[in-house]
């Protein structure tokens, strides 16, 4: 499956008050990858994928200033879902993985299909 590696500085508005970065900085920066991961295969409607599931496990702290590297791929692809797999890596260590779940909805919000383009580029 396509994946994406996008690279990203910690900065101070990342961290908190201990100095390390906050959870949500690893959320914000799994999505920006998860974009670009779409973007570049062609999809640039991002509006219709809402969270379903995350989880993340921090496995070495991240101080303001590190270099890190955000890896994505698409897990699996469901009849309305999409999986990602993502980490955070400094020097080649990983330091947070997660995964998230995403839903394609409607205009009234509800689950539908994945649009089979989108479907065939994942799934590569």
């Amino acid at each position: 499956m396509p994946s994406h590696r996008e690279p990203v500085r910690v900065e101070f508005a990342d961290t908190d008050a201990g100095g390390r970065i906050h959870h949500t900085a690893a959320l914000r920066w799994a999505e920006r990858a998860e974009h670009q991961l779409l973007r570049s295969l062609g999809w640039p409607e991002l509006t219709r994928f809402p969270r379903r599931r995350l989880q993340v496990d921090f496995l070495a702290p991240l101080r303001f200033g590190d270099e890190v590297v955000v890896e994505i791929a698409a897990s699996a692809v469901g009849r309305t879902s999409v999986s990602y797999a993502w980490r955070v890596l400094k020097d080649g260590t990983s330091c947070i993985e997660g995964s998230t779940t995403c839903v394609h909805v409607d205009d009234a919000g509800l689950p539908c299909a994945v649009p089979p383009e989108l479907r065939a580029a994942l799934s590569c």
